[in-house]
């Protein structure tokens, strides 16, 4: 099969990411920070030389400022309920995931409120829009880095500095580009990052990411054992114990650490300029397909690996089901858990059949999808 469905979860991994899965399992598979033996241990050194790899990632100077959830979307409701209060505002956009949207909705019944920012029909933020909404009480803004559907990249790094300035929290959703582009949340005026483990950063599923800046603290969603402070009935106010309540993932966690440790030796301007060649080839052949219908930017440099494309009036679904059955290219059809998304592309109705590249995607693979696209197209004329 030809996988274009990375913007859901990359596929294949490196070898080394099922390597130190199985390796964790076999080998060292006991409790981190639970117990003093040797496997305990060896979880524990695993656990933190993954946070240190992720520092490394995203220019973060202390490592216990990483927590790790179960996904980004563990993550986004992490860093969004458990910071705002009663009376807050919240400015979000309207190209956010449910992962942002649904958390920020269920907060209007204990009297937080919102306000989403229009994007325009490619996706584009005008970060303006962002300062013309910021009100008295705003407390928090949360964007994405790059749509989940369309790929439109989101310039967070003015959105940042806006909230500097304003004294507001700034929290990025980095699902689409964690592992492929540059991340710095120093430079970026970033205080909150939320990322999966399975995605851009090539590890397994289950695993998440939430970056808390120092003097950032959030309401825990959940308590429970940590290993330390045992002695108390209360939740421990240390970081990042006061988030992880539980036993963690291990060998999620020592296969995502293989997956960065990856990136980080290919390099993560190799792997971007990787995608961004093949999206660029993409976006050129599609332009010479009749009925073809592109979304977004339609340009490799203001838009992440993420093609979202319509053939005439058909079915997303249907052209998807084809694509599978008919020609073993698999790609995502609907919704992409983003309506807002796709109101403001004009795509609510249909959907749209979504192509995501990854680093082990191929020229060949854009071939073979662009030839199946024409076919389709044929037998619809």
């Amino acid at each position: 099969m030809i996988y274009l469905d990375n913007a859901a979860t990359t596929f294949p991994k490196p070898d080394k990411v099922y390597e130190e899965v199985l390796n964790c399992m076999k080998n060292y598979g006991a409790n981190p920070g639970r117990a003093g033996h040797k496997l305990a241990l060896e979880a524990g050194r695993t656990i933190y030389e993954t946070r240190e790899n992720i520092c490394k990632l995203f220019n973060i100077d202390n490592p216990m400022n990483i927590v790790f959830t179960n996904n980004a979307t563990d993550s986004l409701n992490l860093a969004i309920k458990g910071f705002v209060n009663e009376g807050d505002h919240i400015i979000t956009t309207s190209m956010e995931h449910n992962s942002v949207v649904r958390p920020i909705k269920a907060l209007e019944k204990i009297g937080i409120t919102n306000t989403i920012v229009k994007c325009n029909e490619c996706g584009e933020l005008d970060v303006k829009d962002i300062k013309k909404a910021i009100k008295d009480n705003t407390k928090l803004i949360v964007t994405t880095h790059a749509s989940n559907v369309c790929g439109t990249l989101v310039d967070i790094e003015a959105v940042g500095k806006i909230a500097r300035e304003m004294n507001i929290a700034y929290l990025v959703d980095a699902s689409q580009t964690a592992g492929v582009y540059n991340i710095d949340v120093k430079n970026m005026n970033i205080d909150m990052l939320a990322l999966p483990g399975h995605k851009g950063l090539l590890g397994p599923q289950g695993t998440g990411i939430l970056y808390v800046s120092e003097g950032i603290s959030l309401n825990q969603l959940k308590e429970g054992g940590t290993g330390s402070k045992s002695e108390e009935l209360t939740q421990p106010n240390i970081v990042p114990d006061k988030y992880e309540s539980g036993t963690p993932n291990t060998p999620g966690i020592a296969g995502l650490n293989a997956g960065i440790e990856f990136i980080l030796k290919e390099g993560i301007d190799n792997i971007r300029k990787h995608e961004e060649e093949l999206t660029e080839y993409f976006l050129n052949e599609l332009r010479l397909i009749p009925m073809i219908k592109v979304y977004g930017t339609k340009d490799s440099k203001k838009q992440a690996a993420v093609i979202s494309i319509n053939v005439g009036e058909q079915d997303s679904s249907e052209v998807s089901f084809i694509l599978d059955s008919v020609f073993d290219i698999a790609t995502r059809s609907g919704l992409h858990c983003g309506p807002l998304a796709h109101k403001t592309l004009n795509t609510l109705e249909q959907g749209t059949v979504r192509f995501s590249i990854g680093y082990f995607n191929t020229k060949e693979d854009i071939d073979k999808a662009v030839k199946a696209l024409k076919s389709i197209v044929d037998e619809i004329k």
